[in-house]
């Protein structure tokens, strides 16, 4: 993948994973809240992945 498409999808991915933590806090629900921290990490590596294809060139 390249450097917009690791972006995008690690935004999305952050975005969502933000979502499923508050509907965890709203609901009380653990484990949803913890499905989300996963998901929002996802999302914050994906966007640093992009990032160095950026840097280094998307032949990586």
């Amino acid at each position: 993948m390249g450097k917009l498409t690791d972006t995008a999808k690690g935004l999305a991915n952050e975005v969502a994973g933000n979502a499923k933590q508050a509907l965890g806090d709203a609901r009380n629900d653990p484990a949803q809240k913890a499905e989300g921290v996963a998901q929002e990490k996802k999302g914050e590596l994906q966007q640093a992945s992009g990032k160095v294809k950026g840097a280094l060139g998307d032949s990586i």
